[in-house]
């Protein structure tokens, strides 16, 4: 594999930036400096090391974004502005996919990744991936409302499966769910006789959104998330 090609699949930079970057000398393999991006490497064995980093090349990736409201969960829409633009030019997008889906005007973690197995078992119902989503409401929320939720609720033909609720204040709750259906958490608020003022989604898997700013990105490993 070329060298250049290597450091962008390793998510170093953009073809035209690790050019830089190894003009610099700042890229060595296997102790000596690397003098020209066209410089090919056997991408299993030879060591290359950058900012005293060795890097490993991965042929799956997965990405945690903080997703911000206003874009829509696809690869492409003719109409609004998408998931993928917010992902930063050191991102390999090549084959790239979000994994399920958040509502345009959804916030929180939103994971992508290159590889089909996995990301069919994050989403598989067999394997019940809990998701945590943060939920502001219209109106405040009685206790027989939220063990109505942890039983599951009719959202139009369907029965929720039992999901957890965590109380923060009145209008505010921690829910827990280990399905994806369309609009789910705004269906099932609805059939609780409330409404979604605010959400955003705050774990998926074992991964927390954590300390991430909106729009952040960061590289994760699938250990991570299941």
């Amino acid at each position: 594999m070329r060298l250049d090609k290597f450091l962008t699949e390793c998510g170093v930079g953009t073809r035209s930036q690790v050019k830089d970057i190894i003009k610099k000398g700042e890229i060595t393999v296997n102790g000596k400096v690397a003098k020209t991006p066209k410089e090919h490497i056997d991408e299993e064995s030879d060591e290359v090391i950058y900012n005293g980093e060795n890097l490993s090349f991965k042929s799956n990736r997965y990405y945690a974004l903080y997703k911000l409201a206003g874009y829509v969960t696809a690869l492409e829409d003719r109409r609004d502005k998408t998931v993928m633009e917010l992902l930063p030019d050191w991102v390999n997008t090549k084959k790239l996919f979000p994994v399920g889906r958040l509502d345009k005007d959804t916030e929180g973690l939103l994971i992508f990744t290159n590889d089909g197995k996995a990301s069919h078992e994050m989403l598989s119902p067999k394997r019940h991936v809990d998701k945590t989503y943060y939920v502001k409401l219209l109106e405040e929320i009685q206790d027989d409302k939220v063990k109505l939720l942890e039983r599951g609720v009719d959202i139009g033909g369907y029965v929720t499966k039992p999901s957890k609720v965590q109380i923060i204040n009145n209008t505010e709750i921690l829910l827990t769910i280990s399905e994806g259906r369309f609009h789910q958490v705004k269906k099932m608020m609805v059939a609780v006789d409330n409404k979604v003022e605010y959400l955003k989604r705050v774990q998926f898997g074992e991964l927390h959104l954590g300390d991430m700013k909106p729009g952040e990105v960061r590289e994760v490993d699938l250990a991570d998330i299941i």
